[in-house]
């Protein structure tokens, strides 16, 4: 079971994840939808398309953009559709 934590809360928990670059993808079911706000953050990879984010708001804490996700992947990265990557100090555990 692979777990994402931060600010002492789970934030995914899934043992479905994909591991990509060295971040795991967690199935979007998986992730506390309660634990994610809006950003209007994108970014662009050339293999996998634009990436959009989430600021994380847990126990009165914010994580601006520390997760992500890619709404509409590239066809190389179709297997990504639906999943969410953490950083910024979100704690991977597995």
């Amino acid at each position: 079971m692979t777990t994402a934590r931060w600010n002492g809360r789970t934030i995914a928990e899934s043992d479905r994840t994909v591991l990509v670059e060295g971040n795991h993808y967690f199935p979007a079911d998986s992730v506390q939808v309660e634990f994610l706000g809006p950003s209007a953050t994108t970014t662009h990879c050339p293999w996998k398309g634009a990436a959009s984010y989430y600021t994380l708001r847990v126990a009165g804490a914010e994580n601006p953009d520390a997760a992500w996700y890619y709404p509409d992947p590239k066809p190389e990265a179709a297997h990504l559709a639906g999943m969410v990557a953490f950083w910024r100090g979100v704690e991977i555990t597995h």
